[in-house]
């Protein structure tokens, strides 16, 4: 397959989310409309390096397709990370970014006849925000779909009333966020004990990872420990 073009995208809207990360809304100028599948990602071209491999750096779009030529980003700032720190403190409205995409295959199954696992932490989020507003505005058949998001704090929860909201739009999403460092309202520890929870009954399920490389390790060997085939795991993992 030919490798998609570069193509310019021009900032025009950001927003701090929470005390680390951000939002980017992208205009692709040269496109009426930017056409993806949920679940890809782009690569950015940033001018942080004088080799090209060490200057990219992929993000999983967090909008959905709509029509138009914009699409959004949620970035964490990486300490010590050359490409977040450079979008932090050099990308204003206005800036231009090249990058390339959309690409990936870490999306939805055409047809969606098992329940449906959605696992992340922190950014890890943006893929399957991306999937859920998109079946809401293409309702299909559907099974159980389970978003379980984990955090230290409630204020680092990306997109959650949100989230929360869309819960009662979309027939069948459980939005299920945990918290491992702080008491509150709803669930508390680790997204491994929820999923292990629900899937007890060992159902048809699809199982998608997206997350911290610790988190998606981890759940990776719990779900294959529960007799689940690796087939039915599918990854993208950052850091």
């Amino acid at each position: 397959m030919a490798l998609l073009p570069w193509r310019t995208g021009k900032v025009i809207r950001i927003e701090d989310h929470t005390h680390n990360t951000k939002r980017f809304w992208v205009e692709v100028p040269e496109l009426t409309s930017f056409d993806f599948t949920p679940g890809q990602f782009v690569t950015l071209d940033l001018p942080i390096h004088e080799k090209p491999n060490k200057r990219w750096r992929s993000y999983s779009i967090a909008s959905w397709p709509d029509g138009s030529n914009i699409f959004e980003l949620v970035i964490v700032l990486a300490e010590g990370g050359a490409g977040t720190n450079y979008l932090f403190n050099n990308i204003s409205i206005g800036s231009t970014l090249s990058f390339r995409g959309p690409q990936g295959v870490f999306t939805m199954p055409k047809i969606l006849d098992k329940d449906l696992f959605l696992i992340c932490t922190g950014t890890g989020v943006a893929p399957f925000r991306s999937m859920v507003h998109y079946l809401k505005q293409h309702p299909t058949e559907h099974k159980n779909i389970y978003l379980v998001f984990g955090s230290r704090k409630k204020e680092d929860i990306l997109y959650y009333e949100e989230l929360k909201h869309l819960q009662s739009e979309l027939p069948g999403l459980n939005y299920i966020p945990t918290l491992s460092r702080q008491e509150w309202e709803g669930r508390q520890g680790y997204v491994h004990s929820i999923y292990e929870e629900l899937c007890k009954d060992k159902q048809p399920a699809h199982f998608f990872l997206c997350g911290w490389k610790h988190m998606v390790d981890e759940a990776q060997k719990r779900i294959l420990a529960m007799g689940y085939d690796k087939k039915s795991i599918h990854l993208e993992l950052y850091g």
